[in-house]
């Protein structure tokens, strides 16, 4: 059974009531357009948490102010754990959430607020990762506040409630006492990005560009290919390649910490390049966590697209019955039996719904989320989605192939690779555990190594 999480994300919001969210914006938008407005922000957050969740394991509290904890869950969904902010000033009830995370067992606990539409859960997860090192981490709004506060448990202790006292809250000064009461504390610190808080009449144009992007790529159903790497400087350039660049794809390489110059050639064929440690199930969720596509399409970084695959990508997914779709298997070698391994993969794609991550799985951005994205294991990953995709619709193959490398049935041989591949899915359907699976599996592809 997996431990409970050691890190806690606290979400600050209020029950978007009329006349009592967003006071300041109501000369604009009225009472009805303010707490709209709240409403949306606060989903838009939310499903942000989700994504986190899909890269690093963490508890999630939505802390609220105004209403109570059932209809709070009829709002959000079932599954968040709904609790009162509690009274006092703004001080005093973030002091006490953390109080409350740190009671509850958790390291580390990242506070947030709900009105920076830029706010993602890539900013979310460099948080936790800060903390990792650190005492304490702030997100910077550009009105001299912050949006985000995350904590080591050892430092809340330290601290307790007077990195909260005493703050003139609503102010342009937040920041700038916070950072002084910290260094009065002797907390090590970071800063993550800086970005705007929409909560005045000027900021109202931040969550216009947020929605029109997003209107944008519906509208013209926008491809994200998302490309796991870890020192593939041989066969990056190649794959990426393959890729046209286009406003409507965009491509984006989450690099595991090449040594061999992999960030440097991907970033020269257009890609944008990020940093996200392995296993690749959390590469490729990070990767799906900041693109801006409707439609992400995960290509490993020894894949060849075929010419004209954003239509083939696009015509499936267009399908209502469609959940997900791949692309017919091509293997890159004149091995003898090679012929053969492709015939198999693409019957067993067909016949039982069971494309591999080597034939360019793509999902629609709703689904994927719906469905929690890859599951954080180190090997099967690919395995474990597809099948969870099978159960709420047809997988579609496209006709055209992908060329996969050849490398890994060249170095072990065709009857080895074979072998050892449904050796892995015969242990993981008895129960073997992926992480024994995966220290297995590596020994077995890198014999003497």
């Amino acid at each position: 059974m997996p431990e409970s999480p050691r890190d806690q994300l606290l979400v600050f919001t209020r029950y978007p009531s009329p006349g009592d969210t967003k006071t300041r914006l109501i000369a604009v938008l009225g009472e009805e357009g303010a707490a709209d407005l709240q409403r949306q922000m606060t989903e838009h957050l939310v499903g942000e948490a989700r994504k986190l969740l899909a890269i690093h394991p963490v508890a999630i509290r939505i802390c609220f102010d105004g209403n109570d904890p059932q209809r709070m869950r009829r709002w959000l969904g079932p599954e968040w754990d709904c609790v009162p902010q509690g009274s006092g000033d703004l001080g005093r009830r973030m002091a006490g959430a953390f109080a409350s995370a740190f009671e509850d067992g958790a390291d580390r606990a990242v506070l947030v607020g709900t009105d920076v539409p830029d706010l993602t859960a890539p900013i979310l997860y460099r948080a936790f990762r800060e903390l990792e090192g650190r005492d304490l981490v702030l997100g910077p709004s550009e009105d001299g506040g912050y949006y985000l506060i995350g904590l080591q448990r050892s430092a809340f202790e330290r601290a307790s409630t007077r990195l909260f006292s005493g703050i003139a809250w609503g102010t342009g000064t937040v920041l700038e006492q916070t950072l002084g009461i910290s260094d009065g504390l002797n907390l090590s610190r970071s800063l993550t990005d800086s970005l705007v808080d929409v909560d005045r009449p000027e900021d109202l144009g931040t969550w216009e560009r947020h929605r029109q992007a997003e209107a944008i790529a519906s509208k013209d159903a926008w491809i994200s290919v998302i490309v796991p790497a870890l020192d593939e400087a041989g066969c990056i350039g190649r794959s990426l390649a393959s890729i046209p660049q286009r406003e409507d794809l965009e491509v984006i390489v989450v690099d595991g910490g090449s040594a061999d110059g992999t960030p440097e050639l991907a970033r020269a064929s257009g890609a944008r390049v990020v940093p996200g440690p392995p296993p690749r199930s959390r590469q490729m969720n990070l990767g799906a966590a900041i693109a801006r596509g409707t439609i992400y399409l995960f290509l490993h970084a020894d894949t060849l697209l075929p010419e004209g695959f954003a239509a083939d990508v696009r015509n499936a997914s267009a399908n209502p019955s469609v959940a997900a779709g791949a692309f017919t298997l091509k293997i890159d070698s004149a091995r003898a039996g090679i012929r053969a391994v492709e015939r198999v993969a693409n019957l067993r794609s067909r016949c039982l719904s069971l494309p591999y991550g080597d034939q360019a799985l793509f999902v629609a951005a709703p689904r994927f989320w719906e469905l929690g994205g890859f599951p954080l294991i180190p090997i099967m990953e690919d395995f474990v989605f597809v099948r969870r995709l099978a159960r709420t619709g047809q997988i579609a193959i496209v006709e055209e192939a992908v060329v996969t490398s050849g490398r890994r049935w060249e170095r072990l041989g065709i009857a080895r690779t074979t072998l050892v591949n449904q050796v892995v899915i015969l242990a993981y359907l008895l129960g073997v555990a992926p992480e024994v699976l995966d220290r297995w599996y590596r020994r077995r592809r890198n014999p003497g190594g």
